[in-house]
């Protein structure tokens, strides 16, 4: 996998590490769903991110045009991220993703196991063995989870550098509901951990990326807005400020009002 030669996201010298590899930026973007394909690629250019997801699925459907949709991915200079979005069982899972190796020519992969079709919620039984199947097999897997403390422990357990839990199912952009879990899962795990899906507003991206989080991966939020080349540099500036912030230590909460300003030795005038 070639990086591009782009602006990075990140705080000068803490770059994004996956499975050993550095990439400049904390953000990562999908493809689909842009109003037309050069918006598509405006976005991208415009948001410098460390890898782009393509789906093998549209690549397959769209026959011809699916050549030329890999070409434009190919002419952006930024990594591809294949996933296996749309599998509902362990095996098509391993086969898309086998096939992905083939036609994108990289060994990382972004796995999504479909347990229901209403939330899109990943099959949260199945996904730890298609995980650990895809690793034996040499794959670099990122796995689309959900933010369950245990689910994500198993799968680091078989072998995952990195997991990717949901802030709220694919597509809402409801941002981050349920908070606590998310917290205590960045304070649990000790492996880079990315949020993917349900991020609405750059606030959103900052959010968590404030708390902790290595990184984010978004679609729809870009995609879907009226101006997506605008709202994908949103997005960019947004996750750098979050990261910044978590590095430099945000101050504690108070109960009470604190001055800013001493008042020691300040004369106080009363009014008659």
């Amino acid at each position: 996998m070639n990086l591009p030669n782009n602006k990075t996201h990140s705080p000068d010298g803490d770059p994004l590490v996956l499975y050993g590899q550095s990439f400049p930026s904390r953000l990562l973007l999908g493809t689909s769903r842009y109003p037309s394909p050069t918006v598509m690629a405006q976005a991208v250019n415009r948001a410098n991110p460390a890898m782009i997801t393509a789906s093998l699925r549209r690549q397959t459907a769209q026959g011809d045009n699916g050549g030329s949709f890999w070409k434009l991915l190919q002419a952006m200079g930024v990594p591809v991220l294949p996933n296996t979005a749309g599998c509902h069982s362990l095996q098509e899972a391993i086969t898309t993703a086998e096939m992905a190796r083939e036609v994108f020519e990289t060994d990382w992969i972004k796995l999504e196991l479909i347990g229901d079709d209403y939330t899109l919620q990943p099959d949260t039984l199945n996904l730890p063995e298609a995980a650990s199947r895809l690793i034996q097999s040499g794959f670099k897997v990122l796995p689309y989870c959900t933010e369950d403390l245990v689910l994500c422990q198993k799968l680091v357990d078989v072998g995952c550098q990195a997991v990717m839990p949901w802030a709220a199912p694919i597509g809402t952009g409801k941002g981050p509901i349920n908070p606590y879990a998310l917290r205590l899962l960045r304070e649990r795990l000790n492996v880079p951990m990315l949020i993917d899906a349900g991020l609405g507003l750059p606030s959103h991206a900052c959010q968590v990326m404030e708390w902790g989080y290595d990184a984010v991966l978004l679609n729809t939020a870009v995609a879907l807005a009226q101006d997506p080349v605008a709202m994908a540099g949103a997005f960019a500036d947004a996750v750098c400020a979050g990261r910044t912030a978590f590095l430099s230590g945000a101050m504690q909460a108070q109960e009470t009002a604190q001055a800013s300003t001493p008042v020691l030795g300040t004369p106080f005038w009363h009014q008659p």
